[in-house]
């Protein structure tokens, strides 16, 4: 059932955005009269799921879920239709369009990736808020469990303060801006310590797999007991809150683990809290250190027992316009960050490059109409940014050329585009199957 919420969520997303990009460019085509001879939704390779012709034009769905197209007349693109162009250009041909209308119809399909993007982000603003949590309110810092920020020298207590010159004042800012961080500042017992990254850290992050990265830290919350566990007697209830053991207070459930080790095969004394009461129980430790309970994670109650203060803005319609332009620029901003260390070889970030699996995993396991629009927002922005790359077979590709055209005048020849157009091609494809190779690297190895 998750695969199903998963990939249902992914190609809703990439369809959308899909069929957009392409609207983008089949507006601005028609508006100059240019003949559009197909628009599809994925790649018709040798079959169709679905096509009907409206007019002059083809719409249809292919088999091969890679993206889409539309296929302008008189326009050297991934068809290499030769034959076309071979013949000589007719008025209604891209080709016979003035070059200022050209470029606008090559940019159209960006334009309306980054218009999608920030309306998203002002309507995401308007009907969900902004929720998160200050980060001197987290009783107790975070929880540092992954080797590799614990080799980069942090502990698990540290609150982040800074990174580079930025303050961090809300814990949804250390995602942000950690891509292409050098030196992130920490307050560890009470005082500011600065901790210097390894140049390649983004790629050891990459190497070691795993998301975990600052954690919060809970409390230890039953949320039940199995008829197997030695405790099935202690008439423990959802939402019983285990202090301490053996008079040891244990405030957080990392603390548990070593503690628990000391304590194989005893029986122990616990406090527990029960709203407002303080229990004593007496509690069986396995002999592989574990109490065999089922812990709860409520964030409500975390929040009622003061382990952090969880903030909540919302916005008025109007304010929402201003909000979204904040969030539509942040992560412009972030994405280009995370270009610049992808194309740095020494930042090793080039090794968290991933393909279509990679997307999908960033959806939820559950369906969050809120979480679908925040990322369905960023791959937005993704996939304008990417396809303004000036790589031929791209649109940024395209636009590189016809700028070239309008400032010197001169355009290029129809075979010194064609020729472009098949190296553009193979760079593409030797990026999708390294992203993608990547993918499934990942998926082996780990």
């Amino acid at each position: 059932m998750e695969f199903v919420i998963k990939i249902s969520q992914f190609l809703l997303s990439l369809s959308l955005l899909i069929v957009l990009h392409e609207l983008g460019h089949f507006i601005p085509a028609k508006l100059f009269k240019t003949k559009v001879e197909k628009f599809y939704l994925f790649f018709d390779v040798k079959y169709s799921l679905f096509k009907k012709k409206i007019g002059e034009t083809v719409y249809g769905i292919g088999w091969l879920p890679l993206g889409g197209y539309v296929k302008i007349a008189g326009m050297i693109d991934e068809s290499m239709d030769k034959e076309q162009m071979a013949q000589p250009p007719q008025p209604w041909e891209f080709r016979s369009k003035p070059a200022w209308q050209r470029l606008i119809i090559m940019l159209g399909g960006v334009t309306v990736n980054f218009i999608l993007a920030y309306v998203i982000f002002v309507f995401v603003s308007f009907f969900y808020g902004d929720t998160d949590i200050k980060i001197d309110s987290l009783k107790g810092g975070y929880l540092i469990e992954n080797p590799v920020l614990q080799e980069a020298g942090f502990k698990t207590g540290d609150k982040v303060m800074a990174i580079n010159d930025q303050n961090i004042e809300k814990d949804s800012e250390i995602g942000q801006y950690i891509i292409g961080a050098e030196e992130m500042t920490i307050e560890r017992d009470g005082q500011t310590k600065v901790i210097t990254l390894p140049e390649n850290f983004l790629g050891q992050l990459s190497d070691q797999g795993s998301r975990n990265l600052f954690r919060y830290r809970y409390p230890f919350i039953v949320e039940s007991v199995p008829d197997s566990s030695a405790n099935k007697s202690a008439d423990l209830k959802k939402g019983d809150v285990i202090l301490s053991l053996n008079g040891k207070k244990l405030d957080y459930f990392d603390l548990f683990e070593d503690e628990l080790q000391n304590l194989k095969g005893q029986t122990v004394n616990a406090e527990i809290l029960r709203g407002n009461d303080v229990l004593t129980k007496d509690l069986k430790v396995n002999n592989n250190a574990k109490l065999n309970i089922f812990r709860l994670i409520d964030a409500k109650r975390f929040t009622e027992l003061g382990y952090y203060d969880v903030t909540r803005r919302e916005y008025s319609f109007g304010e929402s316009f201003a909000a979204g332009a904040t969030k539509f620029k942040s992560t412009i901003v972030n994405y280009f960050s995370q270009l610049k260390a992808i194309f740095n070889p020494s930042t090793g970030a080039y090794k968290g490059l991933g393909g279509f699996k990679a997307i999908y995993d960033i959806f939820p396991d559950f369906w969050s109409w809120e979480a679908f629009w925040k990322l369905t927002a960023f791959l937005s922005i993704m996939l304008a940014v990417l396809n303004l790359l000036p790589i031929p077979a791209l649109d940024g590709g395209h636009v590189m050329f016809l700028l070239y055209e309008m400032v010197s005048g001169r355009k290029p020849s129809e075979k010194f585009l064609e020729r472009a157009q098949i190296v553009g091609f193979f760079i593409l494809i030797a990026l999708v199957l390294f992203a993608n190779g990547n993918d499934i690297f990942k998926a082996i190895t780990r």
